[in-house]
């Protein structure tokens, strides 16, 4: 069975139902082909920094987000072995960082928000794509349920093994040779302030976020070691793990991670795409591109993979848009490549930096890390987060 669409989206994680919803807005309907027999929320939160709430104000979302994340009004770093904080940045409304907004979103608030925006039947589960094929100027996107597709336009959200991006000739992400361990603690009232601290240590890195005043996320991450394949499927092992390696932090942070039950703990391991692959790969091309973790998988050191998506999401539908309104000779997807590529490529690049830097091991380099370049690292974030992705429509 053949079933002919104008957009088809593969994945409805953030990238996929953001640029669904972007389209939506602009009266254009797009299917969103999603291989699970569900909505994804592996990675229960993450952070969002001001140019992600450009991209949700964009799509008109923001607000009913906003009232129920608290906003975060501090970043502290400190160290595990001395016990003393070597960087801090305040969000007040009168502190150097003013314009800045920072909170803690639970993915499956968002993506619920975002699914309930869109139209009954945008979305089709169970629809994992197995090959895509030329058909004259369409995409033919065979299924694993033996049905295909026939896209104008084929956009791939779907993920860090996309097989649109593997149709544009991408490699697979490479192992940075870190994994992260992710997980949510919840309570019926945690007392916590709505602050972002972190805690390093040689080659380990923790962070605690307040998403609202009944959940917790936390994130761990450490440089590959034996224990790896000890602790895969096994989520008791990996919270042991955690709480052997956390040293000198305060009781209550680790009341965290004893609270956090082993079904909201998961072990990824953490891969990205070259930069000089984004720079020189295919984006687009004639009518397929990709977007977020298909397109720029990156480290979460900067915590810009969600909110890089978002941006996509927005950049995408108004380039759909405005292609379709202007009927414009380049095609929708060249503009979006040639708008994203080089914000991609900064991306991943600081990300990969600031992570390397952060969980070095070697003495000069931890030197240099926490008495000379503390306030430089904990700005970068904030520099990447003062991107504007712009309205869906050009003013």
């Amino acid at each position: 069975m053949e079933a002919v669409e104008d957009i088809v989206i593969v994945g409805a994680g953030i990238a996929g139902l953001t640029t669904a919803l972007g389209l939506h807005r602009l009266g254009l309907r797009s299917l969103v082909a999603e291989a699970s027999d569900g909505l994804r929320t592996t990675g229960f939160a993450f952070l969002t920094w001001t140019n992600a709430w450009r991209a949700l104000d964009a799509v008109g979302i923001g607000e009913p987000l906003r009232q129920q994340h608290n906003q975060l009004s501090r970043l502290q770093t400190t160290s595990e072995v001395s016990g003393h904080p070597t960087a801090e940045r305040q969000f007040d409304a009168t502190g150097p960082q003013r314009g800045h907004e920072f909170r803690c979103v639970q993915r499956r608030t968002l993506l619920e928000t975002l699914m309930n925006e869109l139209p009954s039947g945008t979305v089709r589960y169970s629809s994992k794509v197995v090959s895509i094929e030329e058909s004259g100027y369409s995409k033919l996107v065979h299924l694993s349920d033996g049905s295909s597709l026939k896209a104008k336009v084929l956009i791939g959200c779907d993920g860090v093994n996309s097989a649109v991006t593997k149709w544009l000739g991408f490699k697979k992400p490479a192992f940075v040779g870190r994994f992260s361990i992710r997980g949510s603690a919840y309570y019926h009232g945690h007392g916590f302030e709505p602050e972002y601290v972190r805690y390093k240590a040689e080659g380990v890195r923790l962070g605690a976020i307040a998403c609202d005043e009944k959940s917790i996320y936390w994130f761990f991450t450490f440089s590959s070691s034996s224990k790896n394949e000890e602790m895969e499927g096994s989520p008791a092992k990996t919270k042991q793990f955690v709480l052997s390696k956390l040293g000198n932090i305060p009781d209550n942070v680790r009341a965290i991670i004893e609270k956090t039950e082993p079904a909201n703990i998961i072990l990824s391991p953490l891969r990205f795409r070259h930069p000089w692959e984004i720079m020189l790969g295919n984006i687009s091309k004639t009518n397929v591109c990709v977007a977020g973790d298909a397109f720029h998988p990156m480290t979460p050191d900067i915590g810009q993979g969600a909110c890089s998506a978002l941006e996509d999401g927005i950049v995408l539908a108004r380039c759909l848009g405005e292609a379709l309104r202007d009927k414009q000779g380049m095609s929708s997807e060249e503009y979006y490549a040639k708008e994203r590529r080089w914000r991609a490529f900064k991306l991943i690049s600081t990300a990969y930096t600031v992570g390397y830097i952060e969980q070095s091991n070697g003495k000069v380099l931890s030197f240099l890390r926490d008495r000379v370049l503390a306030s430089f690292l904990a700005g970068l974030p904030l520099k990447m987060a003062s991107y504007d992705c712009g309205k869906l429509r050009a003013s």
